[in-house]
């Protein structure tokens, strides 16, 4: 039974939208990784909230926050921290790099080269890092949004896919609806400022750990084995779809798992149904394919194809 969710889901709702105006399929996403224990990669051209929104989010759980603006000269150490040497002491002493924090907001992402953006794996993966040679936990809330830019491609780097397979969810974000902009441009108008999250009125969580409770209660649940085995169909099927040139993981079907339960929680069941699962298959699979070259000419996307992909997939009952 589902007794922290429903409530703590609501609460984060409408706290978020005092700042943010729509994406509510965004921000529905966004929670489906906090819950599902997972990191989320946010795409979308700048100005469309993605820094608002995490920040936002790690202001109404009570959670600690860290940013990095990743640029071509960020070094690994500039993310995980480094011993440093103290005079007074003689002794090295450790310097805490922004992942040792609960929510890390890793801005533009691709614009790091691939050495430094595999000090986040380990990270990610464990949660813990490795410095030296000594490995530190880190925050059992740890949790990783990271954005990047779709338009600008000049002196970016983009991820590997082993980087890219660890995130549970990759989420585009669009332009606002002409009503929701006009009601941004009448906020702003009004007095809002995204620079000023302290004057406004969000109101935290009551108790921080009230998220890890919300993630027990999620593991908990249960999937009837017909929705397991429709999962299982879906992601196979990526593997030999013609256009696709090679398909997605077992890690991909547990993801999928995982982001069923955590949207069907969202919603206010204690059980995954199959619509869940479509729901998030979008954002949970379009990172772990890869499309054939003549495939892309043609015009072909990862989103069509996996939404092809599962109209051919028979619903269980």
């Amino acid at each position: 039974m589902l007794t922290h969710t429903p409530s703590t889901i609501a609460h984060i709702l409408n706290e978020l939208r005092k700042t943010i105006v729509g994406q509510d399929e965004v921000i529905e996403q966004v929670l489906v990784a906090i819950l599902a224990e997972g990191h989320a990669l946010l795409e979308g051209v700048p100005g469309t909230a993605k820094t608002l929104m995490v920040k936002s989010l790690a202001e109404i759980v009570g959670a600690r926050f860290s940013r990095i603006q990743f640029t071509p000269d960020l070094m690994p150490s500039d993310i995980t921290g480094t011993n440093v040497f103290n005079m007074g002491t003689s002794e090295f002493t450790l310097r805490h790099g922004p992942v040792f924090t609960d929510i890390l907001l890793a801005d533009e992402i691709n614009r790091t080269p691939p050495k430094t953006q595999a000090a986040l794996l380990e990270a990610m993966e464990e949660r813990q890092t490795t410095i030296d040679g000594e490995s530190y936990q880190l925050s059992p809330i740890f949790t990783v949004l990271a954005t990047e830019n779709p338009i600008e491609y000049e002196g970016t780097y983009p991820l590997p896919e082993a980087q890219l397979d660890r995130f549970l969810l990759k989420i585009l974000i669009d332009y606002p609806q002409e009503t929701e902009e006009q009601e941004i441009v009448a906020r702003w108008d009004a007095g809002f400022n995204s620079h000023r999250l302290d004057r406004m009125d969000i109101r935290p969580l009551a108790d921080a750990a009230t998220v890890q409770h919300c993630r027990h209660e999620v593991r908990q649940m249960r999937m009837e084995p017909g929705v397991q085995r429709y999962i299982v169909e879906i992601v196979r099927r990526t593997r030999s779809h013609p256009t696709i040139l090679y398909g997605a993981s077992p890690r991909a079907s547990i993801a999928l798992l995982l982001c069923s339960k955590a949207l069907a929680a969202i919603r206010g069941r204690d059980f995954p149904t199959p619509d869940d699962v479509r729901d998030v298959a979008l954002p949970v699979l379009r990172h772990r394919l890869a499309l054939r070259a003549e495939a892309e000419l043609e015009g072909a996307t990862s989103d069509a194809v996996i939404s092809d992909i599962i109209k051919t997939v028979e619903v269980p009952r």
